[in-house]
């Protein structure tokens, strides 16, 4: 129960149904407002990613007078008007995964996606030896950390000699999208040394892409997901980076409430970068009804 003995109720708008990151956030959520006895209503797109249909769900979820809206919202700008409205009505807004551009949500809860695709980049680059021509697997043009994630891969391959990005295509952060962008690279990039896949979604798609085309090569996704783990331990992608979209949403969850029972919460909260690999894995070896829900204090000074 919140400090306020209030039980709030809490509205939570995400990008899609397929993807298991989101799947996991939507979980996570629920499990944090129980904790604190109040209730989260979900609204999700049924076409991925659908500007269009979250701005719908958008209005239709403030109609129902929630006392906080969680989102994650499909475009930088998009949603703007909207959500001034809610917000010159006293209506808290905690944003996580990405934040819209001129919306001053509550907090932001988030990683720096530069920084870790930067980071997953890496690890790659460093399995192989001599450098190497790589691919990648882009995310949705639309949405908030596609540009970052990109730009961290390119970062790290022009720091690193010998790697060269000899081709790319937009995977949409979907899986069967992957799986057909792959099968493009893979017939018009003749040397691929390796896949750098902007998340373990579309990496899983792009697996099944190489083992359909009998030329399986290094891969590395991000958000940790454990598909993406499963993969990492049958062998068939080298690591993840963790940019868990589940503990962003317990933390959103948890500010909303600890916001609207008076407390002072921080206006940003970013979590740290983790490369998830086949050494340390176990931590993440789990399906996120099991995975433990993360500690305010962990991340938030007092």
């Amino acid at each position: 129960m919140p400090p306020s003995g209030r039980r709030y109720r809490l509205a939570a708008i995400t990008k899609n149904r397929t993807n298991p990151a989101y799947a996991g956030a939507r979980l996570g959520a629920d499990r944090v407002a129980a904790r604190w006895g109040c209730t989260l209503t979900h609204y999700v797109p049924e076409k991925p990613d659908d500007v269009a249909e979250q701005h719908a769900l958008i209005k239709a979820a403030i109609a129902e007078r929630p006392d906080a809206l969680l989102l994650v919202p499909a475009h930088a700008t998009a949603l703007n008007d909207t959500l001034r409205r809610a917000q010159a009505d006293g209506l808290p807004l905690v944003c996580f995964v990405g934040r819209p551009d001129a919306i001053a949500c509550a907090t932001f809860v988030g990683s720096d996606d530069r920084v870790l695709a930067r980071g997953i980049a890496e690890h790659l680059f460093a399995s192989l030896e001599g450098g190497g021509d790589i691919v990648t697997l882009e995310g949705h043009p639309n949405a908030l950390t596609t540009a970052a994630r990109t730009a961290g891969f390119r970062d790290a391959a022009e720091a690193r000699g010998g790697i060269r990005i000899a081709g790319s295509r937009v995977g949409y952060y979907q899986r069967e999208e992957g799986r057909t962008a792959m099968a493009e690279l893979l017939e018009a990039v003749p040397g691929i040394d390796g896949v750098l896949a902007a998340n373990d979604f579309m990496a899983i798609g792009a697996i099944e892409a190489m083992r359909e085309a009998r030329r399986m090569l290094p891969i590395v996704g991000i958000n940790a997901t454990p598909e993406g783990i499963a993969a990492i331990k049958a062998g068939a992608m080298l690591a993840s980076a963790s940019f868990d979209a589940m503990k962003m949403a317990c933390i959103a969850a948890e500010a909303a409430v600890r916001l609207l029972s008076g407390e002072t919460i921080p206006g940003e909260i970013m979590l740290p970068v983790e490369v998830v690999d086949a050494a340390n894995l176990a931590a993440w070896d789990c399906p996120y009804a099991e995975r433990p829900l993360p500690e305010w204090g962990a991340f938030v000074s007092r």
